[in-house]
């Protein structure tokens, strides 16, 4: 039986809704034309507190999407500088030269015989891991990061993508958050962009973004990966979900409509083997095959 709270999002629509960015497909939950949405949270298969789908789930159920540190107002943890960042593949991207990084909640993988954390930011410009070893208060650490894994077993295969190796510069800078001040929470985050190390890679996401979830980032792949799509319930039937993008009014406030982004759910067998579930943005993504 599921677990009902109440949870309200205001989308305040400004402008009449314009066509989803990037091709159509079979349909989707979306944030059209209403100018408020009640979605009731319940657990589901990837957490206790999901909306619009079972698969669309809070990263950690208590806290934040961060491993917290001790100081509540602060979530970065120093780091030595001069260590390897790794995509998902295990591949070197850059060097790091950071003093502080913060992580995603619940994500470890092991590289080249070491235990690695994911790092929110790093010096490639781009989301990455690092070795656990260079994170000052170690110990401390690896008592609070957890493990969480979103699922994918049962769910039929649909068509196979693969992470393009270019991306929209007028989608990069929309709003994924109505009436967003932060310099974040941009449709760029979703997408392929170009890294401090001149290659482009995209995120894949344990929730969508613009149901106060988060959209954190779970992983980190180049162009070129292959994304396996798979039929994921949501609760309005399609599977795949939209929200709605934001742009600037004449005062500056990401307030009206511009277009919808569309999240599709599957998964990558990463270099090493290791199969990573989660969400990408259909922008990030172009028909392809040979999918594993």
């Amino acid at each position: 039986m599921r677990n009902y709270s109440s949870l309200i999002f205001t989308f305040a629509l400004g402008a009449a809704a314009c066509g989803g960015q990037g091709p159509v497909d079979e349909g989707a939950v979306s944030g059209e034309g209403l100018a408020t949405r009640e979605q009731a949270a319940y657990s589901g298969v990837n957490g206790t507190y999901c909306i619009a789908s079972p698969y669309n789930c809070k990263l950690q159920e208590s806290g934040g999407n961060r491993v917290p540190t001790n100081d509540p107002a602060d979530d970065n943890w120093g780091i030595t500088t001069g260590i390897p960042i790794r995509d998902g593949n295990g591949t070197v991207v850059g060097t790091n030269t950071r003093t502080s990084a913060a992580f995603n909640y619940g994500q470890t993988r092991t590289f080249a015989n070491e235990l690695h954390a994911f790092a929110v930011s790093t010096s490639n410009s781009s989301a990455g891991w690092l070795p656990i070893s260079a994170i000052l208060g170690r110990t401390s650490f690896e008592q609070k990061v957890g493990h969480v894994s979103a699922l994918g077993a049962g769910l039929a295969k649909l068509g196979c993508y693969a992470v393009r190796n270019w991306h929209d510069p007028a989608l990069e800078v929309k709003k994924v958050v109505y009436d967003s001040t932060s310099s974040n929470e941009r449709a760029g985050d979703y997408l392929p962009l170009v890294r401090a190390n001149g290659l482009r890679s995209v995120n894949l996401i344990f929730n969508v973004p613009g149901f106060a979830l988060g959209g954190p980032a779970v992983d980190h792949f180049p162009a070129g990966t292959k994304f396996q799509r798979l039929d994921v319930p949501t609760d309005d039937g399609p599977p795949s979900i939209d929200i709605p993008l934001w742009v600037q009014n004449s005062a500056g406030r990401y307030v009206v409509q511009s277009g919808t982004m569309k999240f599709i759910y599957g998964y990558v067998i990463a270099a090493t083997g290791t199969k990573r579930n989660g969400w990408m943005a259909y922008d990030a993504l172009e028909v392809s095959s040979g999918c594993p």
